[in-house]
């Protein structure tokens, strides 16, 4: 069981304080790795780190703003200049910026594209030449099913979500990273830089509404939306020697919704 132990691993995770990231920073600590939240929004980042140094666990908060290249860049220096490695990167991170839905303007698919597009390439570009180094790494991109299908609105129905139609640019810009992340497999394979992508399924916080969950659990294989526990099984096993043999795999993790 050592295969999937991370004691000695330094992590590096963008975001880490919503309902996904927060069990991917756990499950990458309870592994044994020393974990880097990295958003702008530190004070968040702090109450969650806070809450799980308390629980014994190493997790430190630092300053990103994915859309600022010198930002990437002052972050990947800082945590070197300290640990003198990352063997994670997890691109965890989205900025949600259209939410008048397909009618939304021109300016927020920019900004869309400005953090989830171009912040991801500077970010992957940033760590993932810094890790050749070392030869050895595991970059881990957090995507959705939405980058594997397009919109079901037929879950919609009768609920007021997605009045507007569904955020094009969340289907954009997880569909790019899809095919990115095996652009990334192939571009540092040769140096032992591995890079996968998890396709999650919708998270049940409580506030949906009835209709949209009960259609919802009845498109998925295993008939439930997924809970704070489900990712970090698999974040464990892409981030440790367990799957040192996989790179450029998108895993699907939606209970089987796009099984369906």
């Amino acid at each position: 069981m050592d295969m999937f132990s991370l004691r000695g691993k330094v992590a590096v995770i963008s975001g880490g304080a919503g309902l996904y990231g927060r069990q991917m920073v756990k499950a990458l600590a309870m592994a044994g790795a020393r974990v880097y939240m990295a958003s702008r929004n530190t004070e968040k980042n702090q109450e969650v780190a806070d809450e799980l140094c308390s629980e014994g666990y190493d997790v430190k908060v630092a300053y990103l703003d994915l859309g600022d290249e010198e930002s990437i860049l002052a972050l990947r220096d800082g945590i070197y200049a300290k640990e003198g490695k990352v063997d994670i990167l997890v691109n965890n991170s989205v900025l949600r910026t259209m939410k008048q839905g397909y009618n939304d303007t021109k300016e927020n698919f920019e900004k869309s594209l400005s953090i989830n597009a171009t912040g991801l390439f500077l970010i992957t570009r940033a760590f993932g030449d810094e890790m050749c180094k070392a030869g050895k790494g595991s970059i881990i991109n957090i995507g959705s099913y939405m980058g594997m299908l397009g919109p079901d609105y037929s879950l919609y129905e009768g609920t007021n979500m997605n009045q507007n139609g569904a955020p094009p640019d969340y289907f954009f810009n997880k569909g790019g990273m899809t095919n990115y992340t095996r652009y990334i497999a192939s571009h540092y394979g040769k140096f032992g830089i591995r890079c996968n992508v998890l396709e999650l399924g919708g998270f049940y916080d409580g506030s949906q509404h009835p209709l949209f969950v009960e259609r919802y659990n009845k498109s998925t294989c295993l008939g439930r939306m997924a809970n704070e526990k489900d990712i970090m099984g698999s974040i464990i096993f892409l981030a440790s020697d367990a799957s040192e043999y996989i790179t450029g795999a998108v895993i699907p993790v939606d209970g089987g919704y796009t099984a369906k």
